[in-house]
């Protein structure tokens, strides 16, 4: 399965990096591809890094000015000439959307991907991985938006949260009949 998942570029502390690798070991030896914004750095390459050393394909989605950290030795890397497209790039690229911590990138990647999912143009199936209740808030308010009216369809028909990797990957699993 080709798994997208959007995930920070920073170097970030323990408690994130952690999971991460244990997250990206899983698809790796789950002979799964990653398929993500394409960076050798921060969290990005930990997460790139667990996949190809388990065993996993790399297929980075880059943008023009982010071009000079891309990761070289990926089995395929695109250049996308703005985040727009790059975006599209990575949805039409995967089988599957994982949301792991990040900044305001990938909470603008996350909120669109589920725009999308809401109104039809995709049916693929979105994990948030809530590690260390990272997105609880943002859980909280989609309760709050689906309970108030503002979601057309059920919160648990748009995205699951799971608390960990491998309820994360088991989920995406069961989703594409893989399991």
């Amino acid at each position: 399965m080709n798994i997208c998942v959007f995930l920070s570029a920073a170097d970030l502390d323990d408690r994130y990096t952690r999971p991460a690798r244990a997250f990206a070991e899983l698809l790796g030896k789950g002979g799964h591809t990653l398929v993500w914004g394409g960076s050798e750095s921060g969290l990005m390459k930990v997460v790139a890094d667990g996949v190809s050393a388990s065993g996993g394909r790399l297929v980075g989605v880059s943008v023009d000015f982010l071009a000079h950290v891309a990761r070289a030795d990926a089995d395929e890397m695109v250049i996308a000439g703005d985040l727009g497209e790059r975006k599209a790039l990575l949805l039409a690229r995967s089988d599957a959307i994982v949301v792991m911590v990040g900044g305001t990138g990938t909470l603008d990647e996350a909120t669109e991907i589920l725009e999308l999912k809401k109104h039809g143009k995709h049916t693929k199936p979105v994990v948030v991985l809530n590690t260390e209740g990272f997105y609880d808030g943002l859980r909280e308010q989609f309760r709050r938006m689906e309970a108030e009216g503002f979601l057309p369809l059920p919160l648990s028909d748009l995205v699951f949260f799971a608390e960990d990797g491998a309820a994360a990957l088991a989920y995406l699993e069961e989703s594409a009949g893989t399991r």
